[in-house]
């Protein structure tokens, strides 16, 4: 197991477990903090974080479906905006943090 750290939309930190291999998405919806609405299919936008900067570089690149849906929310940020359903854990993320993006 590995742990992130989310803030919610209130700015409060909270320690998530995650299993490596597994979806951000799913911690962060056990933990009632994104609604991820379409199941990880990248069609809904309801799992929008932001990461910074320095962690974004310890990601995999965006495909482009995460990037049209991303693109299509008010709150989209170029350098910080993934979906979370399209970010899985693995063992270097450990201790990442993220903020979920306001509602749209």
């Amino acid at each position: 197991m590995g742990h992130i750290i989310a803030i919610d939309r209130d700015g409060a930190r909270k320690e998530l477990e995650v299993k490596p291999g597994d979806s951000l998405m799913f911690p962060l919806r056990d933990a009632m903090l994104v609604e991820a609405s379409c199941g990880g299919c990248a069609s809904c936008g309801t799992c929008h974080i932001t990461i910074e900067p320095e962690w974004m570089a310890k990601l995999p690149p965006r495909k482009s479906d995460e990037t049209d849906m991303l693109e299509s929310l008010s709150h989209f940020d170029e350098a910080k905006s993934r979906l979370s359903c399209q970010v899985n854990f693995t063992e270097d993320m450990d201790g990442l943090v993220l903020q979920v993006a306001p509602p749209e």
